[in-house]
């Protein structure tokens, strides 16, 4: 299991930490929200929490909390620059599909759990139907 920065994206967390005045690095995350389910988090962090799961990419710590680690293991965070827009960008393997937009995305895992949740409610019903039948 690995998250890693490029050389921009640790440049420009460096930088930023530097105007901060404070921080130890920066944590990623998910949450769920928008058209395709999950959106990612990047704040900048002051402490560890003892739960977060910790990496380092060219000198800048990375914290990760468990919940979000299997969705974003294996991501490259970018920094890019395209005309007047800049920020990081995530390269997340595990990305299935995306909403047009670009703020929020799938992963495979997120698909077969909503899939077998709905095969676990189906037979649940059915079950309960066979019951009051006999």
């Amino acid at each position: 299991m690995s998250i890693s920065l490029t050389e921009k994206a640790a440049e420009r967390a460096q930088k930023y930490l530097k105007t901060r005045g404070k921080g130890i690095g920066l944590k990623l995350g998910v949450k769920t929200t928008g058209c395709s389910g999950m959106a990612y988090t990047l704040e900048f962090v002051d402490d560890i929490s003892p739960e977060d799961k910790v990496y380092e990419s060219h000198g800048i710590k990375i914290l990760v909390d468990p919940k979000s680690l299997i969705y974003i293991d294996g991501t490259e965070l970018d920094f890019i620059k395209e005309g007047l827009n800049e920020g990081f960008q995530f390269n997340n393997p595990k990305v299935k599909d995306s909403c047009g937009c670009g703020e929020s995305f799938t992963v495979w895992h997120k698909i077969i759990l909503k899939y077998l949740t709905f095969l676990c409610s189906l037979i649940s019903t059915l079950i309960g139907s066979r019951n009051l039948i006999e």
